[in-house]
């Protein structure tokens, strides 16, 4: 559509509301989100209005059109995630909320007119975090305690990378190094993480920010060496159980089983995951982009949905707003809703010694034995991993179907 169309039917638009106000300007802007404390989660984008808003993190661009006006109120809809801002603006400056509704979470947020970077970082870094880490969050505390890599380029005062845990990783963080310490922020519409930490005499120490509701310490160290547990050796079949197996409603009430005719005699992936899970989608990205490349008739995916969303309208609204923006060409099963919980949806699931992780694949061959379970996602924001990841899920794949 030319530019002076769009801009055309915004003027309309205004207008019919029977108000005065300003359109957004156009260009750079900077948004920070509040997460209280005296903390600030900040991000960047760009506005056209022809085409709406592009938020970055580093490699990352989410384009964001779902955006309406009313007077001088305005609200815009992150696409896949549920995820809404709503505030009031005007022509350089937008104010409000940004809600999550099914976890009734509420951050305040604000955007502005600005081409101010991300952080900013006025004295040069003393210390270099290009490398490998080993990291672990809550080291002091043993319920929440847990292991990860951080994986960080930096040139000059940039830094971009992320944290890879054995159920998936942080995706793009971007921020920068100010003399001994760093700042790293990522949006993703369903996720708001800051990471701020300091290095002194070779260890690196933080606090972990997600969202207003949770922080964490993390320690790490430098390891070159270091890995992660092997992804497919964290999840199995419980003795017992013969194999895998499910039976639950799609979109449209229908039940569907692992025994359905669609699955025989077809290496079948069975995905446990979740629409509001940043992972799942990256994950589903990956998938749909598999299935619409290769168009095996061997292979079958089904993907089954455990939903916070309070009630079945709502959590099959999410689903169905996930097979449109991602355009999935495969069957999204409503497992469960009202709660993500991976203990009620190992209830589901009893075969299973347990759900460690949203997203998790099940690989059946075509006799209908698992042949393989991969535990977690690490998305291209890891990028050797994820390289290493396609390489492997592709040959596997043309070796299952070879029997």
């Amino acid at each position: 559509m030319p530019k002076y169309l769009s801009f055309f039917l915004l003027s309309v638009l205004f207008i019919s509301c029977g108000k005065e106000v300003n359109s957004l300007k156009e260009g750079s802007w900077r948004a920070t989100i509040n997460l209280g404390e005296g903390k600030e989660l900040p991000f960047l984008m760009s506005y056209a209005a022809h085409s709406g808003f592009e938020m970055y993190n580093a490699e990352e661009q989410i384009v964001v059109t779902d955006i309406s006006m009313e007077g001088d109120s305005i609200t815009i809809k992150m696409p896949v995630f549920e995820g809404v801002f709503k505030g009031v603006y005007s022509e350089t400056k937008i104010n409000g909320d940004f809600i999550m509704p099914s976890l009734k979470r509420v951050v305040p947020f604000e955007m502005r007119y600005d081409d101010a970077p991300r952080f900013s970082s006025s004295e040069k870094p003393s210390v270099e975090l290009t490398g490998n880490w080993e990291v672990v969050f809550s080291p002091n505390t043993p319920d929440d305690r847990y292991e990860a890599k951080g994986v960080f380029e930096q040139e000059g005062s940039k830094l971009t990378g992320t944290f890879r845990t054995k159920t998936g990783d942080y995706r793009y963080l971007e921020g920068v190094v100010t003399k001994d310490s760093f700042q790293l922020s990522t949006f993703d519409g369903a996720h708001a993480f800051l990471f701020e930490g300091q290095v002194k005499d070779s260890v690196l120490s933080g606090t972990f920010y997600s969202g207003n509701h949770w922080k964490e310490p993390f320690t790490a160290k430098r390891n070159d060496a270091y890995e992660l547990p092997e992804a497919t050796a964290l999840t199995f079949i419980k003795e017992g159980y013969e194999g895998f197996d499910f039976s639950f409603p799609d979109t449209d009430g229908n039940l569907v089983s692992l025994k359905d005719e669609q699955f025989q005699e077809k290496v079948v992936l069975v995905q446990i995951m979740g629409t509001w899970c940043p992972n799942c989608l990256d994950e589903t990205k990956f998938y749909t982009n598999y299935v619409k490349k290769t168009k095996n008739p061997d292979v079958a995916f089904v993907a089954l949905a455990f939903e916070y969303a309070p009630t079945k309208e709502r959590a099959i609204a999410s689903i169905n707003r996930l097979v449109k923006g991602v355009g999935v060409p495969y069957p999204i099963l409503l497992a469960q809703y009202g709660s993500s919980s991976k203990a009620k949806a190992n209830e589901k699931l009893p075969m299973l010694n347990h759900v460690l992780s949203y997203p998790t694949t099940i690989f059946i061959d075509k006799k209908g034995e698992v042949r393989r379970i991969h535990t977690g996602f690490n998305g291209p924001a890891t990028g050797k991993i994820y390289e290493e990841f396609v390489v492997d899920f592709e040959s596997y794949l043309q070796e299952l179907t070879a029997e």
